[in-house]
């Protein structure tokens, strides 16, 4: 299987993406091992956006390794998709706005890579009681996929499947890596397997 993994996150003093790299490294070694051929993209990297087109249409899944950022992506990897997704457009990865003659009552049907895969794999410093819980402020028992719904869309735009989303919680405050280690090993191999 050819995999692209895409390392969503953007330097800042704070926060300078060792864990977001680690966790890199894990899947492209433990799926590296079963076989499976890896291709990187880095968001705050200098990047070609016809290459990216092309990492993508060239790719089975693609996993989006990033922190999470005042709720969602960073900055950096808001714009890889306003350029490279912009830019396929073309047909590359959707037909123009998402519809197709015949369907034009069905946005978002005009995506081009059917049959392909995407996960999200994510880092946050949120603890995990946070989520799927009713009585916490701020999420009122939305889970994670609730706030990453608009990336979970842009993926679904050019007709790719969710594989299980993968996260690590509370990873500043009190990071639990050893076990994020092992769990994400797992779920790659869970996921998508040899």
């Amino acid at each position: 299987m050819k995999i692209l993994i895409i390392n969503g996150h953007h330097y800042y003093p704070f926060s300078e993406g060792r864990l977001n790299a680690h966790m890199i490294d894990i899947a492209t070694s433990t799926l590296s091992a079963m076989g499976h051929n890896i291709q990187h993209s880095a968001v705050d990297s200098d990047y070609d956006v016809q290459q990216e087109i092309e990492k993508h249409q060239w790719a089975d899944t693609i996993i989006l390794q990033s922190p999470v950022n005042w709720m969602g992506v960073t900055w950096k990897m808001k714009k890889y998709m306003d350029e490279v997704y912009t830019a396929g457009m073309a047909g590359q990865l959707c037909s123009g706005d998402g519809r197709h003659r015949g369907t034009d009552n069905q946005y978002g049907t005009g995506g081009t890579l059917s049959g392909k895969k995407y996960m999200l794999a994510l880092t946050y410093n949120a603890p995990k009681e946070a989520f799927d819980n009713a009585d916490q402020f701020l999420l009122q028992g939305k889970g994670v996929d609730d706030m990453f719904l608009p990336i979970h869309l842009n993926f679904r735009f050019f007709d790719m499947a969710a594989l299980e989303t993968f996260a690590c919680f509370d990873v500043m405050k009190n990071p639990t890596i050893a076990d994020d280690e092992v769990r994400f090993k797992h779920h790659l191999e869970q996921q998508i397997g040899a």
